[in-house]
């Protein structure tokens, strides 16, 4: 799964030096739209290449990719509500469970 995100370099009016970064987002499609009315771009691999040239000037090009993802494409589960805390980063926190103190999870299915 790869989001649409934006990232610069900048000098502060104090001359530090910042970088930041942005994931864009988009209405949320029937699967999402349960939980929030957003959800990220997420970008098909046949976008890539586009999303990420840098001598694009014409946002209309850019605008088709900030639909969004097919419901169709993507799956949903419950996971532990340990993906709630960010010290615990584990390959298990993804997996299906089906208790009382859940989270959902999502993964795309490439076309």
């Amino acid at each position: 799964m790869v989001f649409a995100g934006l990232w610069e370099t900048w000098k502060s009016a104090e001359s530090t030096v910042i970088e930041s970064c942005t994931i864009l987002t988009t209405v949320s499609n029937r699967l999402v739209a349960p939980l929030h009315d957003r959800m990220p771009v997420i970008l098909s691999p046949d976008e890539y290449r586009t999303w990420l040239e840098r001598t694009t000037t014409d946002p209309t090009g850019l605008k088709k990719m900030f639909q969004p993802y097919p419901a169709d494409m993507m799956e949903m589960w419950q996971v532990s509500s340990m993906v709630n805390n960010v010290k615990n980063d584990s390959a298990d926190l993804i997996v299906p469970v089906k208790d009382a103190t859940t989270s959902l999870t999502f993964e795309t299915n490439p076309a």
